[in-house]
């Protein structure tokens, strides 16, 4: 393949690009023609150098593709050349069934940033955090690679080892982390009953997030009684998004009206907009969203929505900032390419790029100690004591209603030991509902 040839190839395949972006073919001025085919021949020029006199034979495929990840990457950390394998394993991803580590990474600096594990993979059960830095995948340094090199590396046959090399804030020293490679099956939510409180754990925005979403909510429902309901805990914490579709029906599943969010790219005239259809899956409950540093793209739209229609209260720690939109492109080489396409927009307008979502309410998760634990743990009271005088105003069904308040009580306690950023979001749930039954006998 000579330089013209090349030329050739990437001025058709530039028409082609502006022809399906603008729906008519345009005509550039000469000067600018001249200078584009200026620098596509100069591409020409070295590749064929590099192919006929570079110190080892080199595969002229691979030399392309490279230069086509790197004209990509080199305009922002999310576009990127997917070759048919990867484009295959991305819509995989997609669907919800993968093989690998089970870790959403980006490029920061030359070395590999986890922007989130996901649940019950290998990368979780290992203790991954978000804001982690990959330095080195099975002793091999990372810098010089892309983000594609770095993830193709990381995959790899099932029930394989892999071992890296993590840089944390906080520790001195770079923590080594074995790994065993899985066949990575996603339920992307999960729900349990705290009490009266439904919690929905939402792990990633794939194909199939609403309806698990809908089914989790009629389980909730079902298993507490629909009038039980105080309201629902929407937990976001380490999701690393995915799909606008589903983070769009996601927030319309709590919303009636209004928009959800708003995508706008170079041309302004073209923006898109998402709105809500009537019907609230919560029927009117209250809702709080738990978010944290890993919380990233659809997540953030979804916490963005219900905060800014005062539809939930976000509780956690600043999320993760990513405000763009990746646009799929197939190519005729069954390949495709990630190409960021567009911002998008809270419905209050706020861009949310390198901000990231504030909390209503900050909370940081807490790490206790065992003493710590103990003393969260233990009271003593009156009722306690050894034949103290029982209760004589009570009735016996306001007696185990008072039975199920202390035994939900204990259970927060236990709560923040385990998970304190869930225990407060139950704590706030519980000020909620009582603050509206005080407010409906007004």
């Amino acid at each position: 393949m000579n330089k013209t040839m090349v030329a050739a190839l990437f001025g058709a395949a530039a028409g082609i690009a502006v022809t399906a972006h603008y729906g008519t073919p345009r005509l550039a001025s000469e000067a600018y023609a001249a200078s584009t085919y200026e620098y596509l021949d100069l591409f020409g020029d070295v590749f064929e150098r590099t192919r006929s006199a570079y110190v080892e034979t080199v595969d002229e495929k691979d030399l392309i593709e490279a230069a086509i990840n790197g004209m990509l990457t080199s305009l922002d950390p999310h576009s990127s050349y997917l070759a048919p394998e990867g484009f295959t394993d991305m819509q995989t991803d997609t669907k919800g069934e993968f093989g690998g580590l089970g870790i959403e990474v980006t490029m920061e600096e030359g070395f590999v940033k986890v922007v989130s594990p996901i649940d019950d993979t290998p990368a979780s059960k290992a203790d991954l955090k978000p804001n982690d830095f990959i330095t080195h995948i099975d002793g091999e340094s990372v810098l010089g690679m892309t983000i594609g090199e770095a993830v193709d590396l990381m995959r790899g046959p099932v029930n394989t080892d892999i071992e890296l090399t993590i840089a944390r804030e906080g520790a001195e020293e770079p923590i080594e982390v074995k790994l065993t490679r899985a066949i990575i099956e996603i339920k992307a939510v999960k729900h349990r009953v705290e009490g009266t409180v439904g919690i929905l754990r939402v792990s990633k925005f794939s194909e199939k997030t609403f309806q698990n979403l809908a089914t989790s909510m009629e389980k909730i429902k079902a298993e507490i009684g629909a009038n039980n309901v105080t309201g629902y805990v929407i937990d976001l914490r380490n999701n690393p998004g995915g799909l606008l579709t589903q983070a769009v029906a996601v927030s319309d599943a709590f919303l009636d009206r209004g928009e959800i969010v708003s995508t706008r790219g170079r041309d302004q005239q073209n923006a898109d907009r998402y709105n809500a259809q009537k019907g609230d899956l919560a029927d009117g409950k209250p809702v709080v969203v738990l978010v944290n540093g890993g919380s990233a793209s659809a997540s953030e739209i979804v916490a963005g929505a219900l905060q800014d229609h005062r539809r939930g209260i976000v509780v956690g720690e600043k999320t993760f900032g990513k405000g763009s939109v990746q646009t799929i492109m197939p190519l005729a080489s069954k390949g495709a390419i990630r190409l960021t396409t567009a911002r998008y927009y809270t419905p209050s307008g706020r861009s949310i790029q390198a901000l990231g979502i504030e909390p209503d309410i900050v909370v940081e998760q807490v790490e206790l100690d065992d003493a710590e634990k103990s003393s969260s743990r233990s009271s003593y009271s009156e009722a306690q004591i050894r034949g103290s005088l029982s209760n004589d105003s009570l009735t016996e069904a306001e007696k185990e209603q008072r039975k199920k308040e202390v035994e939900a009580h204990n259970r927060r306690n236990e709560l923040r030991d385990e998970d304190y950023q869930l225990a407060y979001a139950l704590d706030l749930m519980q000020g909620l509902s009582v603050y509206a039954g005080f407010a409906a006998e007004q």
